[in-house]
């Protein structure tokens, strides 16, 4: 029987042909990474290949690490196989890879969503014969609000608080949710405030994006200067000793989880935006006919759900398991959050 050309394995998703891993979690040799969130580019490889934008992203999170960046649509070879990356719209940076050999093609998309958020690269179809997904909002219930309207309705939350004199506390994750926030927020209402762990980030970010102006909360911040204003910080923030010095204030979430409102109560958020870095149900499926692939393979999410519906579509759908977790492994790590303050 011919091997696959990508096979799932303990280490990662193995390209045998090239001896390479694609999004590896644990220690390899060789390792192309689609994008910079803790579930896809992990530390301890001894060679990284991921996009350009990437590097910086990704070499802060890590450390000094033996990194090379491409560009999109730009080929190199290993071993005879063929790999490039294409826009994967699901942050800055963020990639799928196309791998080819012998004329078959595969696209793993990593993470990624369909809707142009102002900041990445969007998205990119890519023909191929096998397309690995992920499926992390892989329900019909899950259908995105365009985010214009999204961002409408947080700058008036914002600005209602401020008419009662609150701060505005916007819960999203350091790298990808939190700069799309502050790309769309209004500064003409106030001053944007952020956690050290997004500042830090949106440092690395800031050459390649024009954002608005930010403001480091920091020990010597005081309460008064901040009644109004909003600011940014991870989720991981909430219920701190940190928030304390906001008080009065009104927390937010911005996430495809707050679709459901026992999402919201169950983390004792007082508004909830739904916001996604993911494609929702009908971006999964516009994506997979985009890509005129025969078979599908679906990885962390609703994965048993959205491939069973496939097959009835007619697709060769079948699951693999992951340690990619989707919006859930986008939490910011003890030590970012130790390091930020």
């Amino acid at each position: 029987m011919k091997t696959p050309l990508l096979v799932f394995n303990e280490n990662g998703i193995y390209c045998e042909a090239a001896d390479v891993y694609l999004d590896p979690w644990r220690p390899v040799d060789k390792a192309i990474i689609t994008h910079g969130h803790a579930d896809h580019s992990r530390w301890g490889h001894k060679q990284y290949i991921t996009h350009t934008t990437n590097v910086p992203i990704i070499k802060h999170r890590l450390g000094e690490i033996n990194v090379s960046g491409k560009e999109y649509r730009e080929t190199f070879t290993i071993n005879n196989v063929t790999f490039s990356f294409y826009p994967a719209g699901h942050i800055i940076g963020s990639s799928q890879i196309r791998v080819e050999h012998k004329g078959e093609v595969w696209v793993f998309t990593g993470d990624y969503k369909i809707e142009d958020d102002g900041i990445s690269v969007p998205y990119e179809p890519v023909k191929c014969h096998t397309f690995i997904t992920e499926c992390t909002f892989g329900l019909p219930a899950f259908k995105w609000t365009p985010q214009d309207e999204v961002f409408s309705d947080i700058n008036s939350w914002w600005a209602s608080n401020k008419a009662e004199g609150k701060t505005s506390v916007l819960f999203g994750y350091s790298l990808g949710k939190a700069q799309r926030l502050l790309k769309h927020l209004d500064a003409s209402i106030g001053k944007i405030y952020t956690h050290g762990a997004i500042e830090n980030m949106t440092k690395v970010i800031r050459p390649m994006v024009d954002f608005p102006e930010t403001t480091l909360i920091t020990r010597e911040t005081k309460k008064e200067g901040l009644k109004g204003n909003i600011v940014l910080a991870p989720p991981s923030a909430h219920g701190s000793t940190w928030i304390r010095k906001m008080v009065p204030y009104e927390t937010a979430s911005a996430s495809g989880w707050m679709t459901f409102r026992g999402a919201r109560r169950r983390r004792a958020i007082d508004k909830g935006f739904v916001l996604s870095d993911h494609c929702d149900w009908q971006g999964l499926l516009t994506a997979i006919t985009e890509t005129g692939a025969e078979k599908i393979i679906s990885t962390h999410g609703y994965t048993d759900i959205f491939s069973r519906y496939l097959r009835e579509l007619g697709y060769d759908a079948r699951t693999e398991k992951t340690q990619f977790e989707g919006e859930l492994a986008e939490l910011e790590t003890k030590k970012e959050i130790e390091d930020s303050v």
